[in-house]
């Protein structure tokens, strides 16, 4: 079974999913449920004599219906108890009925346990968010355990327009399943299953760790992709800690994606680690960084030189992605040069980074608003590879905190931009 909060799909969900869109594409009562935008979901299963069934799920309703012929049925269909349509309305009714809620969604694991959404929840000290359970990734484990099908392999992917709101979303694509709603959820549902481990605890590979630069005051290194800079919740050793079991005591200055490679600079003391602080938070500093982004759905006729500026903020049940929010969002303000556009629509773009948001150039590049082609292999908001994420921090340019002057360093991988 996929590791369903960051995965590369299986061949069998590929297939799946290409099956269930021909489908709602060629039946008219179908696409007009979907085609303004849901997140489908296809699960391969085995059934007791060995043979492949292949389950179809839908995540909410869709054109108010909570079940559709073809599709496995909801954990729990609300449309169907008539005692939610007599509840008073009111902040205590609905939390009232928010409990209810959750203690009527039972779901099973592949042990053959079964708890409520909200004892699942309480387990971690938690408190389940509104709309969890109603995921198509929860539905079709639930309904294939009811079945006694064992799970194979699980896949997520939107169908139909992008979202009217800030979320990237692109017809065709697969997505990660939330973390938010998803994550314990689905946590508890994957129990007694053979899951592939975790690809954010892999072990990174300390031989691509180059050091650029050292003096009293600074050490520039080039991290490679698939490590976390400073220390982080996954429990892999980062960048800073590996270093300073040789350099001793070191500052974090900035941050890269854990998925980015590329230039980093850290601090020796806190007094220049300020001070290099100060030039990030003023924007004294520059820097530039390679991608190369995937094609798009149209050819591109936008232009080749410009600007981006949105305003992101983190999408509450799901972090760490970022959504685009006029209202309550920061505004991120990208520079870009396309350098090359080839036949198939593939793109190597160099970013210049005005701001310094999370996940900002990913969400940028990605979004309708913004180069609508997202950086090939980014498992968050575009397809990922079984490679890497095709993004690296190609140079930095600052003040030296110990001698004033004005100081570049770059560094470059062959393999960026790559093909």
């Amino acid at each position: 079974m996929n590791y369903p909060f960051r995965y590369v799909p299986d061949e069998r969900v590929k297939r799946a999913a290409e099956a269930l869109m021909a489908r709602i594409d060629s039946n008219e009562s179908l696409h007009s449920l979907f085609a303004e935008g849901k997140m489908l979901g296809v699960l391969v299963c085995e059934d007791s004599e060995g043979r492949e069934v292949v389950l179809n799920g839908f995540s909410g309703l869709a054109g108010k219906k909570s079940r559709i012929d073809g599709f496995v049925p909801p954990v729990f269909d609300t449309t169907e108890v008539k005692e939610l349509q007599d509840r008073p309305v009111g902040a205590e009714a609905s939390a009232a009925l928010q409990d209810f809620l959750f203690d009527s969604y039972v779901v099973g694991n592949a042990l053959g346990e079964r708890l409520s959404i909200k004892d699942v929840f309480s387990r971690r000290g938690l408190v389940p968010p509104g709309g969890t359970g109603e995921c198509a990734a929860p539905k079709l484990l639930n309904y294939a355990y009811s079945q006694g099908l064992k799970p194979l392999c699980i896949g997520e992917f939107w169908y139909g327009a992008s979202p009217a709101g800030g979320q990237v979303r692109e017809h065709g694509r697969f997505y990660p399943s939330c973390t938010g709603k998803c994550g314990p959820l689905l946590s508890f549902m994957m129990q007694g299953l053979d899951v592939d481990e975790n690809p954010l605890q892999r072990v990174p590979d300390v031989s691509e760790i180059k050091i650029i630069y050292e003096d009293e005051a600074i050490l520039v290194v080039d991290k490679p992709s698939g490590m976390l800079c400073a220390p982080g919740l996954t429990g892999t050793e980062s960048l800073q800690e590996y270093l300073e079991k040789e350099k001793g005591r070191l500052y974090s200055c900035h941050r890269l994606d854990m998925d980015t490679s590329g230039v980093m600079v850290f601090a020796k003391t806190p007094q220049y680690q300020a001070a290099l602080q100060g030039q990030f938070a003023s924007r004294e500093v520059q820097k530039s960084y390679l991608a190369h982004l995937e094609a798009g759905t149209r050819p591109w006729k936008g232009k080749r030189h410009g600007t981006i500026a949105l305003a992101l903020a983190p999408d509450y049940y799901d972090r760490p992605r970022q959504v685009v929010d006029r209202e309550n969002g920061k505004l991120a303000i990208t520079e870009y040069d396309i350098l090359e556009i080839f036949p198939d629509g593939e793109m190597d773009v160099r970013f210049f980074p005005k701001t310094g948001r999370t996940h900002q150039l990913r969400v940028h590049a990605a979004s309708p608003l913004g180069l609508g082609r997202p950086i090939k292999g980014d498992a968050l908001y575009g397809s990922p590879l079984k490679s890497r994420l095709m993004l690296h921090a190609e140079s930095i340019t600052f003040t030296h905190p110990q001698s004033g002057l004005r100081v570049t360093f770059t560094t470059r991988l062959p393999e960026l931009p790559t093909r």
